[in-house]
């Protein structure tokens, strides 16, 4: 199929989601081998997975990077295209979940049978939820000891009310008896033969079976009833559901977001993986069934919708892979067709581009493609220029696809080179990092240091040791420490100005911003109130608006970056003769100090912390955890365990992945993800910046 255009219907974007050790990669990998693009099953635990290709991947054993892949399925006629993001289960990597999810028109949850829905499923449950993306999910591990997969079922229909699971399947046996499933749409058994599980065979259910059997079979048609008046009729009059009439409504409904169809199994074991893949095909999306995406008219931002039926090429820039010379675009396609040689437009840097390959891509492997068409996922070599989340367009008609939103970096750490030789190349590959991975944000602190922040101590952990494995520079690193950021508590009106005389010119402008706090926004909101007319030109307000944003990068009066305000600029005044670009810059940071030398209020990242330990030793736990700042929420049974769940600082938690074995004999296990911010008093964030020196 790759050598042409494929039909629309017949392609399908995936994502595959959940916590972290759920089995994602193992899934991923039996995906590429049943489907024939592989020869062999990767395993992580030899190192040699395909889609987990990065060194510090294989090193660890754990997704860092999305990566995507394309493969055809069924294997015996390759009718369908599918492509497969494979994303990291760590919350650090969390901007990876995000902008996967961004560019799929579907996913697969995967949950552990044995540790159920854990915190990082939940997280990666919302993230998807807020793309309105039908689901499906797996319960792999089931032939692991304690395994449950009704008990899996159990807890995803409590706390996924507003989506209810319908199993599909059964296991046919538990924990190590695992042999097989039982499917409730055909009520037959499904087994996995050869040495690698790649033979299907198809089988009538046990009689000791088929109690269990049909009650589940009766669960999943009363569920399917609740929304599907064909499925009701049949139901209610006591008619038989045909199977087929079964698969068409979960296939309605699933894709309208009412329920989400659960699928079971083991990976590593080899069983459920095809049955999987032939439900991605049946109740997945393909793009036609996908609404059209809203895009924005560059100069006047009114929103237009997308199509996949729009002749002009539309394609959001999802990743980049940076290089020295070019970067590798990764790229979502909406609309339009795409060749080789053709030129289409950035909107954003308002630049022209010529397309010199187009690629289908193969984790870290490509090959070339002559055409692309509309719903395909795609790579680009592009120039540097270009961002996570460009629009690439046609150039007689731009247009800019909705942005992805990433969350603020809260963690930071100063770098210097060993030898001063290296310090442009440092900084150089800083750069290039940072255009890879737009939740990693470069500057200086105070004694010119290079700090760079990121979403925790693994995600910069991972970045140094890139930094000398890969690129084989000698460094000298700082302790972490919190990013710290600072917002207003009252609104406030400022005026500003610029009036001087610079050689024999005189310089003049005023501007007055109002500021807002915006508790609910993370970032700032900067918006200009002020008509661009003939006497007002738009330099002039493109230079407030630009130096407003950096000004509020640059701190407040305790030197840390300005969020959670909405600043608008309410008046701009000039004289041609006498106002440049300079002069406006100037009196908007005039205003700019002026609002913040009363004083701003500083704040912390804060954590929402998720540990399940013993019930013994969860005293130990929480008197730890109390004395760091912590808010206990709730403590709730689990698996014979016990899970707690609070808000805790960031800055206070440094360590804790160390500390918390010893607290619990290395039986507890935890996840954390940023929850927001919260004021700190002046005295902590005085006893926290004491207590991390820079190098």
């Amino acid at each position: 199929m790759d050598a042409a255009v494929p039909f629309l219907a017949q392609i399908r974007n995936i994502g595959i989601i959940a916590h972290i050790d759920a089995g994602k990669t193992s899934v991923s990998e039996r995906f590429l081998y049943y489907s024939g693009r592989t020869h062999r099953i990767g395993d992580i635990d030899t190192g040699n997975t395909i889609l987990d290709y990065l060194d510090e991947e294989r090193r660890r054993g754990i997704t860092i990077t999305a990566a995507a892949a394309s493969l055809e399925w069924p294997p015996s006629d390759h009718q369908y295209l599918i492509h497969l993001i494979d994303t990291p289960g760590h919350i650090d990597f969390t901007a990876e979940v995000e902008r996967s999810l961004r560019v799929c028109d579907g996913a697969i949850v995967v949950f552990s049978g044995v540790e159920g829905v854990e915190a990082q499923s939940e997280k990666v449950w919302r993230q998807s939820a807020r793309y309105r993306l039908p689901k499906l999910a797996f319960i792999n591990k089931l032939d692991r000891l304690g395994a449950s997969f009704d008990a899996v079922l159990r807890e995803m229909r409590r706390k996924f009310a507003d989506l209810p699971p319908v199993a599909l399947q059964l296991p046919l046996g538990q924990e190590n008896h695992l042999s097989g499933l039982i499917d409730l749409i055909e009520m037959r058994t499904i087994t996995f033969v050869g040495e690698q599980g790649e033979t299907v065979k198809y089988g009538p259910i046990p009689e000791a079976e088929m109690p269990r059997a049909a009650a589940a079979r009766e669960a999943m048609i009363t569920t399917i009833a609740d929304f599907s008046n064909a499925v009701a009729d049949c139901y209610l009059s006591d008619r038989p559901v045909a199977a087929a009439i079964l698969r068409q409504e979960v296939r309605t409904l699933t894709i309208a977001g009412k329920i989400c169809p659960v699928f079971g199994g083991s990976a590593k074991k080899n069983i459920g993986i095809q049955p999987l893949l032939d439900g991605v095909i049946a109740y997945l999306p393909s793009p036609l069934d996908r609404p059209p995406v809203t895009a924005l008219r560059p100069e006047t931002e009114a929103p237009v919708t997308v199509a996949v039926s729009d002749p002009n090429f539309y394609g959001l820039v999802f990743k980049i892979s940076a290089g020295d010379s070019a970067d590798l675009l990764f790229v979502r396609t909406y609309s339009g067709h795409l060749h080789g040689n053709d030129t289409i437009y950035n909107p954003r840097t308002r630049e022209r581009i010529r397309i010199k390959r187009i690629l289908r891509l193969f984790a870290g492997n490509v090959t070339t493609l002559e055409e692309v068409g509309p719903g395909d996922i795609i790579g680009l070599i592009g120039p540097h220029q270009a961002m996570t989340g460009d629009t690439l367009c046609a150039v007689n008609r731009p247009l800019l696809l909705e942005k992805i939103f990433f969350p603020e970096p809260v963690i930071s750490l100063a770098l210097e080179p060993r030898s001063g030789k290296d310090k442009d190349k440092l900084a150089a590959t800083l750069e290039l990092l940072c255009r890879e991975d737009p939740t990693l944000e470069l500057n200086r602190n105070e004694n010119g240091q290079l700090l760079l922040s990121g979403m925790g101590e693994l995600h910069l952990e991972i970045c140094v040791n890139r930094l000398r494995r890969e690129f084989k520079l000698d460094l000298r690193c700082g302790k972490p420490r919190v990013a710290f950021r600072e917002t207003m508590s009252q609104p406030i009106a400022v005026g500003g100005k610029f009036d001087r005389m610079l050689g024999e010119k005189e310089l003049f402008a005023a501007v007055e911003l109002q500021f807002t706090p915006a508790p609910e926004e993370f970032g700032n909101r900067v918006e200009c109130r002020v008509n661009a007319s003939n006497t007002l030109p738009r330099h002039w307000i493109t230079a407030a608006e630009t130096t407003l944003a950096n000004a509020l990068r640059t701190g407040g009066s305790h030197g840390y970056p300005l969020i959670k305000l909405q600043v608008a600029i309410t008046a701009l005044h000039g004289l041609p003769e006498k106002t440049t670009e300079g002069a406006v810059s100037g009196a908007v940071l005039d205003a700019v100090n002026q609002a913040i030398r009363p004083g701003t209020l500083p704040l912390e990242p804060l954590m929402r912390l998720n540990i399940i330990a013993p019930e013994a030793h969860l005293g130990e736990i929480t008197g730890y955890l109390q004395a760091r700042r912590a808010v206990i929420h709730r403590i709730d049974a689990l698996y014979g365990n016990e899970q707690l769940l609070c808000e805790v600082p960031l800055a206070e938690m440094f360590g804790f992945s160390k500390a918390l074995p010893q607290l619990s004999g290395g039986r507890a296990g935890f996840s954390m993800e940023p929850c927001g911010y919260q004021p700190i008093a002046e005295s902590d964030l005085q006893r926290l910046i004491a207590g991390s020196a820079a190098l």
